[in-house]
């Protein structure tokens, strides 16, 4: 496959996949999306990785979710949002390696859960996360929130969903969303440092690790299945809408006026 919106090189064991759409704050659409199951498929099953960088281009942001402008039940018309999503989010947890999320501005939306699924998180100073879906119409019915629930605890998940507030990367490393917080100009050598690490150890013990780290948490997925297709259903409602046409707007949302 030609990439046009990700970046993907293999390098001494380790394979680098990078969301190009910077102009975008490295928003996913549906292409973005196909060209990173094909990345993650080839680097997972690649016997000369041996870890998976994640990143966002640029240094604005690694990822701020589903592009709005094709936020309509698909992205750009590449199948609905939920089977897409589901693929992605299930690709980074069967790559039988570690994946690492290189952070090094935004992780907002869909992007804050890309890097949530990542085994190992390393954030600049600059970093921020958060989620944006109830300001938007939206909403990860999966992994976004069950998962998120498992890594920072229940009650802080449901403050990041109910409010939508953004949090500096040293929050988000005591909350658990973050392994380790570097400066700006520290963070490939950081990114470098944990690769070696990793490629220093057993491959095959990694991979069951990893296969048995899933285990507690695949039951996840079968939740994610029903929620994406509820989603799917949602997008096509005036309530979800109206999250999408006032954010397109640079405007406040009214979702008031759908509670009856």
């Amino acid at each position: 496959m030609a990439y046009e919106d990700i970046l993907y090189e293999v390098k001494a064991g380790v394979a680098r996949i990078t969301i190009n759409r910077p102009d975008k704050m490295n928003a996913f659409r549906g292409q973005t999306v196909d060209e990173l199951l094909d990345a993650f498929a080839d680097a997972s099953w690649n016997r000369e990785v041996g870890v998976i960088v994640l990143a966002g281009a640029g240094d604005r942001a690694f990822c701020t979710g589903g592009d709005q402008s094709g936020h309509s039940g698909s992205y750009d018309g590449k199948g609905t949002v939920g089977l897409q999503i589901e693929q992605l989010q299930t690709a980074i947890r069967l790559a039988p390696k570690p994946v690492i999320a290189r952070v090094q501005g935004y992780a907002i939306g869909g992007g804050n859960v890309l890097a949530l699924l990542c085994d190992v998180t390393i954030a600049s100073e600059k970093a921020q996360f958060g989620q944006v879906g109830p300001k938007v119409g939206s909403v990860d019915p999966g992994y976004g929130t069950a998962y998120l629930a498992r890594a920072v605890g229940e009650k802080k998940a449901r403050e990041i969903w109910y409010l939508c507030r953004r949090y500096k990367a040293e929050e988000a490393r005591e909350m658990g969303l973050a392994n380790v917080v570097v400066p700006e100009d520290k963070l490939d050598e950081e990114v470098d440092t944990w690769c070696a690490e990793i490629l220093a150890k057993s491959p095959t013990a990694l991979s069951i690790a990893k296969r048995s780290f899933n285990a507690d948490t695949d039951h996840i997925g079968g939740i994610g299945n029903l929620g994406m297709q509820a989603l799917a259903l949602y997008y096509d409602t005036d309530e979800s809408r109206e999250g999408v046409n006032a954010f397109m707007e640079k405007r406040k949302p009214d979702f008031r006026k759908y509670a009856k």
